[in-house]
């Protein structure tokens, strides 16, 4: 009997893999790092029962349309913004995510970047490392206090509960905005409920936690930021179009905030050339938010599983439509 197919988009490791052969037929790209030239892409989804994607293709419906035998799209992230979700309904394609298991380990980046970028580690490493040190003095790479300071949380869900609780530990004040409020949380937490505006113009720092949709693309924008604290701090480990780049750059340099932290990019990846990277204010990483090796071995597996379930006929774990 033919095994079902299924095409993974990025080199994965054969520990994590090769348990599923007894059940499907794999292909990997041939990439730990390049995404899948979408030549390849498009051939294979012609033929494959399932793909197991990254954040970085794009699962359009042109892809889905052609895709004759395609039952499943396994996204290897808890967002899927990558896929056309309509379509894949439309063509009876099961689209499924990786949540829950990389929510404790994106908190962590998160609240490590908020401190990293508070508190200047990076521009005090690299003036160590660069042999600058040379003297001592009172405000030596002074940075900002984190404890007792306001975070305000802009997307309440499972990885905006755990900085919550991360940020409890640190005497902060915590406000938050969602789309619907979550008195559990609040009851849970000790946190606080306010409007988008109230939260913006009392944060001593604003973190981004939000999905993209049409209503949050570039949500932080020239009047957010204007709206800002000056010596407030903007956190973005969500995704990268929910923010205007150009307007975060301006309110930098021009001081409208004091500076940011940011693990995503509207385009990805960034050049070294980027505006951004030329601010001693911020602080860029290469979108690593859930990238421990426990947690993107689960969601690997995760993303298997969901495969699997789904071209034996069960339902998956975690879908998304």
């Amino acid at each position: 009997m033919t095994k079902p197919y299924l095409f993974i988009t990025r080199k994965l490791p054969d520990e994590v893999v090769d348990p599923f052969r007894e059940h499907l037929d794999i292909t990997m790209w041939d990439s730990k790092e390049e995404a899948v030239k979408p030549e390849r892409l498009l051939k294979e989804a012609k033929q494959a029962d399932g793909l197991l994607t990254m954040l970085s293709d794009s699962i359009h419906e042109d892809v889905l349309r052609q895709a004759e035998n395609l039952k499943v799209v396994a996204n290897l992230a808890v967002g899927f913004d990558n896929i056309d979700i309509e379509a894949a309904k439309k063509h009876n394609i099961t689209v499924t995510n990786t949540p829950d298991v990389l929510t404790e380990t994106t908190a962590d980046l998160t609240f490590g970047l908020l401190m990293a970028t508070a508190r200047r580690m990076m521009e005090a490493a690299a003036f160590v490392k660069e042999g600058e040190w040379k003297h001592w003095s009172p405000l030596l790479m002074a940075g900002s206090d984190i404890h007792h300071k306001t975070i305000g949380i802009v997307g309440m869900g499972r990885i905006g509960e755990a900085v919550a609780k991360r940020a409890r530990g640190f005497d902060m004040n915590v406000l938050y905005y969602n789309r619907t409020r979550k008195q559990e949380v609040e009851d849970k937490l000790g946190v606080e409920y306010v409007s988008f505006d109230h939260l913006i113009n009392k944060a001593d720092f604003v973190v981004s936690l939000v999905p993209l949709t049409e209503e949050t693309e570039k949500l932080f924008n020239e009047v957010v930021f204007n709206k800002m604290k000056r010596e407030a701090i903007f956190i973005n480990v969500s995704r990268g179009k929910v923010m205007d780049e150009k307007a975060l750059f301006h309110a930098i340099t021009s001081g409208e905030i004091k500076g940011a932290g940011l693990d995503v990019f509207e385009e990805e990846p960034i050049s070294a050339t980027h505006p951004l990277l030329s601010l001693n204010e911020v602080v860029c990483l290469p979108h690593i938010g859930s990238a421990s090796r426990e947690t993107r071995y689960n969601m690997m597996k995760l993303s298997l599983d969901n495969v699997l379930n789904v071209l034996q006929g069960k339902d998956p774990s975690t879908p998304v439509n």
